[in-house]
């Protein structure tokens, strides 16, 4: 689990996106962690403490005077052994408190107890003209100085009927940011392209040529490389996936369509990480209409020419990034994963029995590099993902320049 053995103390100030808070306490623990949760008198109105006890197991306290605390001292008590405090939702007053180091109740007096070295997070929820006063933008810059971490806010349809950033993230996008935040940051100040999921090529306006890939490889590789500190474009065929937090994603349909957006975005990047099952041929003779089956004639003929090999291509740079090539083969992995590193000419190659991992949320990988190769067994994709970033933080690291 993601979060095993953590220890995160989860304050609720006042807002309507108190119920979000509620999902994503759930999530935590889900994800292995212990939450111990501290609620002001405000966000008491929005949500109860019987529910948040009820979804953590853990006693809520929302008095800093509360006597079930042996030494009367919550403030100090509650915050040693802990490894972050996380505000879900924090309102435009306790941005104010943070930014001044006012201590007037339970949970503002504990974030300014914490230990040193314990982060803190805050997830603003308001309504957009408060976002924007400027008030409010000098405590945001104030507590963002101060090492405080900001979690969103996101633009959208707030609860007073308005549109426009102060929407808090969703429980999922908190829970993504808060597991991100104990991940080491090897890939800090790196960028990183990938592309990920199926091409589709189409043969008449209502059918194509595809394949089984999800993209779920992909876009697991996508969040981890976040994770470790990377500014992260994703260029993604169809998927169902929702594409990670902070992670800019260009849709794209064709093979084609996913070779020019690559190009598009290739300069200046330091990894590209080739994922995606990209179609080798696409149908010539495509029709305007769609095909109609005939009593005369039960045959079809369709002529294909071969795509472009996007990962070959921009291994030819002249300034080409570091380059890691995805082979998806059904026999003879170890045999066609090496000659294919060697054809595309690149450093690392990863492979995998793609019928053993289309769709699936477990796969087998296995790295080759001019070494040989080596083994990632069996596991979960982002447990995967996490492992073959380290590996290639590494290899960007020993490497020097590329």
């Amino acid at each position: 689990m993601d979060l095993a053995g953590k220890k995160i103390l989860l304050g609720l100030t006042g807002g309507v996106a108190c119920y979000k808070a509620a999902e994503l306490a759930r999530g935590l623990g889900k994800a292995g962690a212990s939450v111990q949760v501290v609620m002001t008198q405000a966000a008491t109105q929005f949500i109860t403490t019987v529910t948040m006890q009820a979804l953590t197991g853990n006693t809520v306290y929302t008095d800093q005077w509360d006597a079930r605390i042996e030494n009367n001292m919550p403030h100090i008590d509650l915050t040693r052994g802990i490894d972050a405090i996380v505000i879900v939702p924090c309102s435009t007053d306790f941005i104010f408190k943070l930014a001044h180091g006012a201590c007037d109740d339970l949970l503002s007096t504990l974030c300014v107890a914490r230990p040193h070295g314990v982060p803190l997070m805050i997830a603003p929820a308001m309504n957009v003209e408060m976002w924007q006063n400027p008030a409010t933008q000098r405590n945001i810059a104030q507590v963002q100085q101060d090492g405080i971490k900001l979690l969103g806010p996101d633009s959208g349809d707030q609860a007073c009927g308005e549109v426009g950033y102060g929407r808090m993230l969703e429980p999922e996008q908190l829970l993504e940011e808060i597991i991100a935040a104990f991940q080491p940051k090897l890939l800090a100040g790196r960028r990183v392209l990938l592309t990920a999921g199926p091409t589709f090529e189409p043969i008449d306006p209502v059918r194509g040529i595809t394949n089984l890939s999800s993209g779920k490889m992909g876009y697991a590789l996508a969040r981890a490389a976040r994770e470790a500190g990377a500014e992260v474009v994703l260029v993604s065929g169809p998927t169902a996936l929702t594409a990670p937090y902070g992670v800019r994603r260009i849709d794209v349909q064709t093979a084609q369509q996913m070779h020019d957006a690559v190009f598009a975005n290739v300069s200046g990047q330091d990894v590209f990480i080739a994922v995606a099952a990209v179609a080798d041929w696409r149908v010539v003779n495509v029709s305007n209409q769609k095909l109609k089956k005939s009593t005369d004639d039960d045959s079809l003929h369709l002529s294909f020419e071969q795509n472009a090999d996007i990962l070959a291509d921009v291994a030819a740079l002249p300034k080409r990034p570091y380059c890691v090539g995805f082979a998806a083969e059904s026999e003879n992995l170890e045999q066609y994963g090496a000659a294919k590193r060697v054809k595309k000419n690149i450093p690392l190659l990863v492979g995998n029995i793609g019928h053993q991992t289309f769709g699936k949320d477990e796969n087998a990988l296995t790295l080759f590099d001019d070494k040989g190769h080596t083994s990632l067994p069996r596991a979960d994709k982002q447990t995967l993902a996490r492992q073959l970033v380290r590996e290639i933080a590494h290899r960007l690291a020993t490497a020097g320049t590329h």
